[in-house]
């Protein structure tokens, strides 16, 4: 069990509380300086972008997330490794980092630089911006009417109290810091793996039932469907246009928000989650298309990923979202089926962007993907059959993703507690071990458990 320091002295700073008595507190103009290096001539042709789960990042990585880059990358602001690099819109919830590359980010951006190595250690302040009490800090500095458009200036930032240990100390923490996390980050990803493999697991015996039944005695016949094969003979195979009506209803902003996650379907939104909510949400929602329960809902720009399904909630979604009545009797047949990979394959081919993670899902060819319908009674006996088969995956996708959070419960505490001198590490001996970034753990596994609407950080030009 980590020790405490002999001596505190209170700071009166919230975020901070008591610090270790020999430690300073300073202003941020003394340790950091603002660059405005703007990109004139294209120094650099490598975009950037910072994102509140990872930090700094190429754009290129950016996957499916966040606004276009502009074209006009010459007003963009130099960065060069080692820089802290700040959105002064989304610092708020975590958009902030230390930049590993030399590259440009957009003018919303401020490019941070080191005033001393010899007295500041660059990391160790990366990890002060990650304290979740320092972000709730930093909004008595913003300003602007909208919470989601809330600008903190520079001049404010300057004015911003850090601690500052002696640099032996700072070394030390990042040193027994990237070592700690890099164990907790080796759990989590282990277990984000097995929910990737459950969830592998369940989608076999969902594709399988709905494609091939449950009788592996029945006779079967080609369905025409290169990557389905053969259905049973006594099945049919219809067009989505015979089975969906579109469904365009607004002007109901008091209904609950409504999102879609890829491995749950619909969800109720929580619009108090700040840093689920990346991206704005808007102040009048009246646009925002109506969802009856028992609709199908689909984001149109992430189809192609399975953004989708039958909701079981009656709300709002973005303007960006298609709703369908359904005309079928079995609405859980319907979902699960639809919602398995054999389906995400026809909305990938019906989905057209030159930009990946933006394709658009285009209606009619949408309407012509073709829908396997066994009878009413099997329909019932593949739902029966896929709830009971699925339900112990189920029971440990929920044991790992708790495991999870309690993991990155303790990731966040432990950081706050060795950055603030809440615990001495001074005396730690670090063995040698593999690093393991919480930067470099698989983004597609992540992606299972974030909302896709709107999803990322909000790229402001």
């Amino acid at each position: 069990m980590l020790k405490k320091y002999e001596d505190y002295k209170e700071t009166q700073i919230s975020y901070l509380g008591s610090l270790p008595s020999h430690w300073n507190i300073l202003p941020l103009r003394s340790i950091l300086f603002e660059r405005k290096e703007k990109n004139i001539g294209k120094k650099n042709n490598e975009i950037l972008s910072v994102m509140a789960n990872r930090g700094v990042i190429l754009y290129s990585e950016k996957g499916n997330v966040g606004n276009k880059a502009s074209d006009n990358i010459e007003r963009y602001n130099v960065v060069y490794e080692d820089d802290i690099v700040l959105n002064c819109m989304n610092v708020i919830i975590g958009s902030v980092g230390r930049s590993p590359y030399n590259g440009v980010l957009s003018p919303v951006y401020y490019v941070l630089v080191n005033r001393n190595t010899q007295t500041y250690n660059t990391r160790y302040y990366d990890y002060v911006f990650k304290l979740k009490p320092l972000q709730s800090e930093l909004k008595k500095y913003g300003k602007g009417i909208l919470a989601h458009r809330m600008r903190i200036s520079m001049d404010s930032l300057k004015s911003l109290n850090l601690p500052c240990p002696p640099i032996e100390e700072q070394n030390q923490v990042v040193k027994y810091l990237d070592w700690k996390l890099s164990k907790i980050n080796k759990l989590i990803r282990a277990k984000k793996k097995q929910i990737v493999l459950l969830n592998e697991q369940k989608q076999v015996i969902i594709n399988n039932a709905v494609t091939k039944g449950l009788d592996p005695n029945v006779p079967m016949k080609d369905s025409g469907i290169e990557w389905i094969g053969q259905i049973p003979i006594h099945w049919n195979v219809i067009r989505l246009r015979g089975i969906l009506s579109p469904v365009s209803i607004k002007n109901h902003p008091k209904l609950p928000l409504l999102s879609v996650l890829r491995e749950k379907g619909v969800i109720v939104r929580d619009v108090k989650d700040k840093e689920s909510n990346h991206n704005f949400i808007p102040d009048d929602l009246s646009g925002y298309k109506v969802v009856q329960a028992g609709q199908f809902v689909m984001n149109k720009m992430k189809a192609w990923q399975g953004s989708y399904g039958i909701s079981p909630y009656t709300g709002i979604v973005s303007p960006a979202y298609f709703v369908f009545d359904v005309n079928v009797k079995n609405k859980d047949y319907f979902h699960y089926s639809i919602r398995s990979k054999v389906y995400v394959n026809f909305f990938a081919q019906a989905s057209n962007g030159i930009r990946v993670g933006q394709w658009d899902l285009n209606i009619s060819k949408m309407k012509d993907i073709p829908f396997i319908v066994p009878s009413e009674e099997e329909q019932t006996l593949i739902i029966d059959y896929i709830k009971r088969t699925s339900k112990d995956i189920e029971v440990a996708i929920t044991r790992f993703s708790n495991e999870i959070k309690l993991l990155q419960e303790y990731r966040t505490r432990l950081i706050s507690d060795v950055v603030t001198g809440k615990v001495d590490v001074r005396d730690i001996e670090i063995p040698e071990y593999e690093a393991d970034s919480d930067e470099t753990i698989d983004d597609e596994i992540d992606d299972n458990l974030v909302l896709d609407e709107e999803d990322g950080e909000m790229e402001v030009e």
